[in-house]
């Protein structure tokens, strides 16, 4: 007598039923129910043709994730190789005389740790609003982007958050080694700077001169719903896990189909990427791209991290300095809750919820970050002693 499948199985014998691309949705951490019924409805009112043809004219027309910088690699402490981009003008000021004659205060050197599947093009926005003046290092967190496949967990060690704060420390020793700092993190990205700051405190308090973390949580991962209902959050996070694993060791299978599944995977993208429905189409392709491009072992390699995240302690390294702690109020990945929790262990800080957006809300919502990101610039500069960014930056447009 045949043994009944568990709810691993019966979930991944699901998921082969359909094209695997519709369980891609999964790179931005989720599996919604529902999802189905909305691609039915949009098929009727969309054809699939006209839908290909108009991702074809926005893949040709736009210019979201064009801007580049100076290409730099640099070894994580495994020996991966980390893509790096140096941009800003700050790189090539002279840094100004002082009044006793002698060299004047370095310019912020600011460093953008992107989220889980995407990659640093995640800040095309913020790259283009704070180029002047300022000195902006952009980087792939290993195994995305342009960044080699992590070297450890090849050889059997399992990703962790702590592996990339280390990542992070190499970033900055090689690339920034002095001067003062601002670093800001989206998702995981600001998970990685919390790691940092849980192993070098010292660092935090002598070049740190502000913080960003944008829709991100310091732990209670296993908490967020995702947008379900109570049961089917438990439901998820408990056959979640196994189910990228198996996906992730049928890479070949999964890459081959995935172009079949884009409309069910576009609308998983959407549901837990955005909160508003106006946003430019051609942003919402861009961040589809993004997701698209992490292939389905990325996704199962970094899955397991979200829920034995827990730096929650290490905040206290951030306390005192300018601090940004923003999240939009449609965030189903990370909750406004969460970010309102961590405001509260950083007195001083600036809590900005952003009505109606969702979690790649520097995309939603670019001039509204890159605002308040100015205005955290501003503030680094008086606290870390740095040269005044120029009015360009202060008061992007």
């Amino acid at each position: 007598m045949t043994e009944p499948d568990g709810p691993v199985e019966a979930v991944a014998k699901a998921a082969s039923g359909v094209s695997r691309a519709g369980v891609i949705g999964i790179s931005v951490g989720v599996l919604a129910a529902g999802a189905a019924a909305g691609v039915a409805i949009e098929r009727l009112t969309v054809g699939r043709a006209t839908r290909r043809r108009a991702r074809a004219e926005l893949d040709a027309g736009a210019p979201y994730g064009s801007l580049r910088g100076r290409p730099r690699t640099v070894a994580a402490p495994d020996g991966t190789e980390l893509y790096v981009e140096l941009d800003g003008t700050g790189w090539d000021a002279p840094e100004a005389p002082d009044a006793s004659g002698g060299d004047g205060p370095e310019p912020l050197t600011v460093v953008f740790s992107h989220g889980y599947c995407l990659n640093q093009d995640s800040w095309h926005f913020q790259r283009a609003a704070l180029r002047d003046g300022l000195r902006l290092v952009f980087w792939d967190q290993r195994s995305h982007g342009r960044s080699e496949r992590s070297r450890s967990f090849r050889a059997g060690e399992p990703a962790s958050i702590d592996q990339l704060g280390g990542d992070l420390k190499a970033v900055i020793d090689a690339v920034a080694p002095t001067g003062p700092l601002v670093l800001v993190g989206h998702s995981m990205g600001g998970m990685t700077v919390m790691a940092l700051a849980d192993q070098h405190p010292e660092l935090f308090r002598e070049r740190v001169a502000g913080v960003a973390l944008v829709g991100t949580l310091a732990g209670n991962w296993d908490q967020v719903s995702l947008g379900l209902p109570s049961a089917g959050a438990k439901l998820f996070k408990r056959v979640a896990p196994g189910v990228v694993k198996l996906l992730g060791r049928q890479v070949e299978l999964v890459e081959a189909t995935r172009r079949f599944g884009s409309d069910v995977a576009a609308v998983f993208y959407r549901r837990f990427s955005f909160g508003s429905k106006d946003v430019d189409p051609g942003v919402v392709r861009f961040a589809e791209q993004m997701l698209d491009a992490t292939p389905i072992d990325v996704v199962a390699e970094f899955y397991p991290v979200f829920g034995v995240h827990e730096k929650t302690a290490a905040l206290a390294a951030l306390r005192g300095l300018p601090a940004l702690v923003l999240a939009g109020t449609k965030d189903l990945l990370t909750p406004p809750a969460h970010s309102e929790a961590m405001a509260e262990q950083l007195p001083g800080a600036e809590l900005m919820i952003v009505e109606g957006a969702g979690h790649l809300v520097m995309l939603e919502h670019p001039e509204l970050v890159d605002r308040h990101l100015a205005a955290l610039l501003r503030r680094a500069a008086a606290f870390g002693g740095a040269a005044e960014p120029p009015p360009s930056v202060l008061d992007p447009v």
